[in-house]
């Protein structure tokens, strides 16, 4: 059954390459393994996402993915110094500030990859 399978995300790319710069040297995550024209990216716990080239990439106005960290504001500042951009919003339901919202018990940060990819940061149980 599906429910006790792993899931495992694909990231729409459009340049294989300048994708893997942005996530090896400024996201600091090493590849696993290269098939042709994809490569997989183990994360913690065991978690992993595949890289792929498509002509789709960038398109979604949604996230992509979500990384799970412990503290939000650190994580962003240690990626502001390796060059990351994270988006600013404000709107009625969503307000960041210097990148960050903070609301319901979460705080959260979003920023694109060099595809356009929307990719985030969360941190639960935050009182």
């Amino acid at each position: 059954m599906l429910k006790q399978s792993r899931v495992l995300p694909y990231v729409p790319v459009s340049d294989l390459s300048r994708a893997r710069t942005f996530y090896e040297e400024k996201l600091g995550i090493p590849s696993r393994e290269e098939n042709e024209g994809a490569v997989v990216y183990e994360c913690g716990e065991g978690s992993t996402f595949v890289m792929y080239v498509s002509g789709g990439a960038g398109t979604s106005q949604a996230s992509q993915a979500f990384w799970e960290v412990a503290d939000v504001e650190a994580e962003v500042a240690a990626l502001k110094q390796r060059g990351v951009v994270f988006e600013e919003y404000d709107m009625p339901e969503l307000k960041t500030v210097n990148g960050i919202f903070t609301g319901g018990g979460t705080k959260a940060a979003w920023f694109k990859d060099t595809e356009g990819n929307i990719m985030a940061l969360v941190q639960t149980g935050v009182s």
